[in-house]
């Protein structure tokens, strides 16, 4: 029997383990539109998916002239976590995966997220898999640099005591995906289609290694990865 091909697989969470773009979204759509900045929700998942709000600061008040304060954020925040409470639902086929890797890997699974912990822990909860991530959640928020820099990754490999190269990495947008190709990993792009999730093309154009596109199937796509010759 072969050998499984990674020492640890890093797992982004929005939009990779949890459907809570649209939901994270529409807040923010709200919010911004009681500023006087109009956006359909297309548009809105379109500017700010894959970035973290407090990142996108300097736009926000470019098209507001509303300057943005600690008071603003958190509003945002528990605003967005009252919608994700109530409305949040899993990925299909994320659970299941992510308890199979578990097993596989004795534990050796992460959550790096640029989102806040207090976000990326709850919608974990949300979705009954929190405890295969105790002790192994980093977020971008308390690292010196967000996605697309590496930070985050590599935060998680080092806690995980793995070589950032003998990792998989499993993003669903380009700046996601870019941060593990940064980080040296292995970066698989989840690209099921619809909104919120970067297309197929676009993630093989930054050199993804591989797309799919059934989280369920994450476990078999890993195990029959073949890296390529150098």
């Amino acid at each position: 029997m072969t050998s499984f091909p990674f020492d640890a697989v890093l797992f982004d969470c929005d939009g990779v383990l949890v459907d809570s773009e649209p939901i994270t979204n529409g807040v923010l759509r709200d919010m911004l539109q009681e500023l006087g900045w109009v956006l359909t929700l297309e548009e809105c998942m379109r500017t700010f998916v894959g970035k973290a709000v407090k990142d996108e600061i300097a736009l926000i008040e470019e098209k507001t002239g509303f300057r943005l304060t600690q008071d603003w954020l958190r509003l945002f925040q528990g605003r967005r976590n009252e919608a994700l409470e109530r409305d949040l639902l899993e990925v299909p086929g994320a659970p299941s995966a992510v308890r199979a890797l578990h097993a596989q890997l004795q534990g050796r699974i992460a959550c790096a997220s640029g989102a806040d912990r207090r976000k990326v822990e709850l919608q974990l909860q949300k979705v009954g898999i929190l405890a295969c991530f105790e002790g192994r959640v980093f977020s971008g928020h308390e690292t010196p640099r967000s996605k697309p820099a590496p930070d985050v990754y590599l935060a998680a490999a080092h806690a995980l005591d793995v070589d950032p190269q003998r990792c998989a990495v499993i993003e669903d947008t380009v700046t996601g995906a870019m941060a593990g190709m940064a980080a040296g990993a292995t970066v698989f792009g989840y690209s099921p289609g619809g909104p919120g999730h970067s297309g197929a093309d676009a993630l093989r154009a930054i050199g993804v290694a591989q797309i799919f596109t059934q989280m369920g199937e994450l476990p078999a796509v890993l195990a029959r990865f073949k890296s390529q010759p150098t």
